[in-house]
Order: structure tokens, then C-alpha cells, then sequence
């Protein structure tokens, strides 16, 4: 009796397997199609963006930058309201510190630079001769130069000098639009951190679902977690940093150790190519006031050594794997952001490359080198979720 009825089973299973098969590749045929369609679609908004960043500079640099203070300051603003004031004067406060660090940090730097600015021709000079003696030792580069000129030939012609702005006057068009976006940043970075809590209320309980809620939760406290942590981390770092430098120009005898020192703490917030420009500009000033090309060199070889520990040793045991990222992806950002908002779109290079990142651990990761060999987009298939159901 078993027999027949087994056999009836498999008679009625047996044209639902095919079917079932064929919904599934047409299933997979379809979500492979849609999730082309979305690379190419980000393909198009990446490469699109820096034009539209760029032109809408005015508005979009100001609005990514006071977003950035919010991640930055709303625990500042938090700590001080758990003390019992309100929140707008939480949040004023919050605004007001960090405008005092930056205006002192600020004027650590540039008094001394102002007053150095005089000797600049004068070091220009002394770097001219250090190169003339050692140029003696390369004659042949030049009589082989002379060669060549001879060879190829050349034509004398008039030479045509454009008059270009000076940087006084470049400096003077460009402050008023400097300080206007400098003012909208700092009113919209205090809109929003006095804003923070109606903005969590709104994310968090005006959801539909629960998961959505605290998905939404998770993801803002990963996000301001990360930029905040690292952001203070760093600059607590780049401050030791500072004050290691300050006390060395000081030793080696160099004018405005206070300068050097502020230089070198906020060019260290510029990854790698922050330290290799502070590099250079103390391998100038070494060159432009010692007495023999060695002699110069020592300072920038003492920061050199000094930034080659504290990238390799301090920062890595201090910050930890959470905040390790690709050295690829800090210079594509780095790169990106420069093109589009210049310096200040370097400095905001790593901040917005930490919170994209928080936000695509929790949405999801794409497998892009995969997807090009056939591989779903995205770790988790539903199609395979389709087949254990």
C-alpha cells in the first residue's frame, strides 16, 4: 500500500521541482540585472558628484562641515546638558569651545608666521647658495644640457609677462566669501546640535516598525561613535605631536618653536600628505638658516624619524582595528574631496570616509570584485533565504 502511494507523491512533486528551478534562475537573472543597474547608477553619481560639489560649493561645503562639527560636538552638548543646562546654551557652549580652540591654535601659528614672513627672501637666498656649491659637484649636467640646446637649437623671442593679482589682493577678494561661508557654517552646525534631540526623536520613534527604529539608532550612534572618537583621538595625538616638535625646534635652537609645533599638529590631521609637507617646509627652513647643507637637514630628518613612530607605533596601538581603514581608500578620499573643496575638503576627507563607512557596515557591504564574476552584489542572498523556505 506504501508502494503506490509513494509513487503518486513523486508523480506530484516531479513537474513542481522544474518550475520552482526555472522561477528561481529567472529570479536570479532579474536581481543580477537590478543590481547592475545600481552599480552603474553609483558609478555615474560618484563620477557626477564632484562637478555638482564643486559648483554648489557655497552651499553644500558650509552643510557637510556643520554636519561634521554636529558629530563632532553633540556629545560636548550632551555632557553639559546631563549637567543640568538648557540646551540651547549646551549647544552655544559646545560652538563657543570649539571656536576657542581653533582662534588659539590659529594664533599659535600664524603670529610667528607673520613675523617670519620678512626673512623668507633671505633664507630663499642662503638655500640658493647651498645649491650653487653643491652644484659644482654636477657640471657635467649642465655642459650635457648645453649640448642639447646646441643640438636641438633654440630661438630667442619676446617674452610676455601677464600681470596677475597679487596675494594681497587675492587675499582681500577672497575674505568676504571666506567668512560668509565660515558664519553659515557656524550657524548651521548650532541649528543642528540644538536640534539633535527633536532629530533623534524623529528617527527613532516616528518609525513604523520596531527593527526600522532601532536599525536607525544603531546606525547614528555607530556613526557619531566612530567620527567623534576618532576625530578626538587623533587630535589628542597630533597634540602630542605638537608639543614633541615645539620642545625639539626649541632645542635645535629654532626661531618660534610654538609655530612649529602648531604646524605640525594640524598637518598631521592631513594624512601622509600633511607630514611630508611639514617635512618639506622644515628642510627649508633647516636649508635657509644653517650654515651647511647637513646641518639644515637635521631638523627634518628628527621629524621625519619622529613621524615614522607615532604613524607606526603610537597611532596603530592607540586608535586600534576599529578605526583601521585601507591606505587606498584615505588617498582616494583624500584626492577626491581635494578636487572638489580644496584644503578644507582634505581635512574633511577622513571624517566622511569614517561615518560612509559606519553606514555601509550596517546597510550592507557590496561585493563589487565578486558581482564582476558572477557573485550576488550583496553577502546576504534572498534567493538563497528563498530556497532553505
Amino acid at each position: 500500500m506504501n508502494g503506490p502511494d509513494t509513487t503518486t507523491e513523486d508523480k506530484g512533486e516531479a513537474p513542481r521541482n522544474p518550475a520552482r528551478r526555472q522561477a528561481m534562475t529567472f529570479a536570479a537573472q532579474e536581481l543580477r540585472l537590478i543590481s547592475a543597474v545600481v552599480v552603474l547608477m553609483a558609478l555615474g553619481l560618484f563620477l557626477a558628484l564632484p562637478f555638482v560639489l564643486s559648483i554648489g560649493a557655497v552651499v553644500f561645503l558650509p552643510l557637510v562641515t556643520a554636519i561634521i562639527l554636529t558629530i563632532l560636538l553633540s556629545p560636548l552638548a550632551d555632557k553639559l546638558a546631563s549637567w543640568g543646562l538648557p540646551n540651547f546654551l549646551a549647544s552655544l557652549l559646545a560652538i563657543v569651545a570649539f571656536l576657542g580652540i581653533v582662534a588659539l591654535a590659529l594664533t599659535a601659528v600664524l603670529r610667528p608666521a607673520v613675523s617670519l614672513y620678512d626673512e623668507v627672501p633671505a633664507m630663499i637666498a642662503r638655500v640658493g647658495e647651498h645649491f650653487s656649491q653643491l652644484k659644482g659637484s654636477f657640471n657635467w649636467v649642465t655642459r650635457l644640457n648645453e649640448q642639447i640646446a646646441q643640438i636641438v637649437g633654440s630661438e630667442g623671442g619676446r617674452e610676455v609677462v601677464l600681470a596677475t593679482p597679487s596675494f594681497l589682493e587675492e587675499l582681500a577678494f577672497a575674505t568676504p566669501t571666506v567668512l560668509l561661508e565660515m558664519l553659515l557654517t557656524i550657524m548651521l552646525a548650532f541649528f543642528m546640535i540644538e536640534a539633535r534631540v527633536r532629530l533623534r526623536h524623529r528617527l527613532l520613534l516616528q518609525r513604523a516598525a520596531v527593527d526600522s527604529s532601532l536599525k536607525a539608532a544603531r546606525v547614528m550612534r555607530e556613526v557619531q561613535d566612530r567620527v567623534a572618537a576618532y576625530i578626538l583621538t587623533v587630535g589628542v595625538i597630533n597634540l602630542g605631536v605638537g608639543v614633541v616638535v615645539a620642545l625639539g625646534a626649541w632645542m635645535l635652537g629654532m626661531d618660534a618653536p610654538l609655530m612649529w609645533g602648531g604646524l605640525a599638529a594640524l598637518l598631521n590631521f592631513l594624512p601622509y600628505i600633511g607630514p611630508l609637507l611639514m617635512t618639506a617646509l622644515v628642510a627649508l627652513f633647516g636649508l635657509g638658516t644653517a650654515e651647511s647643507p647637513l646641518l639644515g637637514l637635521i631638523p627634518a630628518a628628527a621629524y621625519l624619524g619622529l613621524h615614522t613612530v607615532e604613524a607606526n607605533v603610537i597611532t596603530p596601538a592607540v586608535l586600534g582595528a576599529r578605526f583601521t581603514m585601507n591606505p587606498v581608500l584615505i588617498l582616494l578620499a583624500l584626492s577626491y574631496f581635494s578636487w572638489i573643496w580644496g584644503v578644507t575638503g582634505a581635512l574633511l576627507s577622513v571624517p566622511i570616509l569614517l561615518a560612509l563607512t559606519a553606514l555601509v557596515d550596517h546597510l550592507g557591504r557590496p561585493n563589487l570584485i565578486g558581482f564582476m564574476f558572477g557573485e550576488p552584489l550583496f553577502a546576504t542572498n534572498v534567493l538563497e533565504l528563498a530556497e532553505e523556505d
